[in-house]
């Protein structure tokens, strides 16, 4: 099996579909075809599921699929580390983030960084934090934004100051006496959703208030969360960041206390990888911006 063999099928998975990934890696869909076949038949195992209009994965399949993403990342993590030697800050930079802690500090982050290296590229994945850390597992990316707790044997990491939680709702079905916070115990019989990783959390300090939360729904997806809550389907918990989504006049956010609840965003990359010249300013930018810390540019 080659390199290019890994990277056909690689496309095909990400695409769902062999003609879309035969545009992608500019080739014509039958010879795609082909080539899938023959590395099926070196292997002696069937990769996809036949029949199906979208790409399914056997067994054999996903575990190709993995090791691909892991074997992809390193060669392309080689490459770019060797290219990018004496090359100064240019190239391109590929991070992963969650949604929320992304639309906080990226903006400001790429938007300056891109001011004063203006020959940089941006390669951004989206995902939940264990994807993220996978991806960086797997050289993927290089830097990880995420909310999940990294191992410090594994990973270098900034962990930014704590935010609280708030509750977005529905300006409609307003709920709390006060215009900025609500309190835990407001919340009894009143809809909630909130995110797995706040569930147990969130529950054990409703129990110790005497009432079981209403949850309708559990969600990781923040887009979502607010979709549903502008649709009057409950209260989303969500972090104070969250804000930066809404778009929408009739969300409101108010900060929830008695107990409060917070969360924090931690910036990871891969100890025993050396990271390219782009990725280590955006580093150094980051503290600067985020945690005061001026150093060399």
């Amino acid at each position: 099996m080659e390199i290019k063999d890994m990277r056909a099928f690689y496309a095909i998975v990400e695409e769902g579909n062999i003609s879309h990934a035969a545009q992608r890696l500019d080739i014509a869909q039958p010879a795609l075809s082909r080539q899938m076949k023959r590395l099926e038949t070196s292997l002696g195992v069937q990769l996809f599921e036949r029949g199906s209009r979208r790409i399914r994965l056997t067994d054999a399949g996903r575990v190709m699929y993995s090791r691909v993403e892991h074997i992809l990342g390193m060669v392309d993590g080689t490459v770019r580390e060797i290219t990018e030697i004496g090359s100064g800050v240019a190239g391109s930079i590929r991070l992963g983030t969650i949604t929320t802690s992304g639309a906080m500090l990226l903006p400001e982050l790429i938007s300056e960084f891109h001011s004063r290296y203006p020959n940089v590229t941006y390669q951004i994945w989206e995902a939940e934090g264990a994807r993220i850390l996978e991806l960086l597992d797997n050289r993927v990316i290089e830097i990880g934004i995420t909310r999940t707790q990294v191992d410090s044997k594994v990973y270098e990491s900034i962990v930014l100051p704590n935010e609280p939680l708030v509750l977005i709702m529905n300006k409609e079905q307003e709920i709390g006496a006060d215009q900025e916070q609500v309190r835990m115990d407001e919340l009894r019989d009143v809809p909630i959703i909130i995110p797995l990783r706040w569930q147990s959390v969130f529950v054990a300090n409703c129990r110790k208030l005497g009432f079981e939360p209403h949850i309708v729904c559990v969600s990781d997806s923040i887009v979502q969360d607010l979709l549903l809550a502008k649709m009057g389907m409950g209260m989303a918990l969500l972090p104070v960041s969250s804000k930066t989504l809404l778009t929408d006049g009739n969300l409101i956010y108010k900060k929830l206390v008695e107990p409060e609840m917070s969360t924090h965003t931690v910036i990871a990359w891969l100890k025993n990888r050396t990271l390219s010249s782009s990725s280590a300013h955006l580093i150094r930018l980051f503290r600067e911006i985020f945690l005061n810390e001026r150093g060399e540019n």
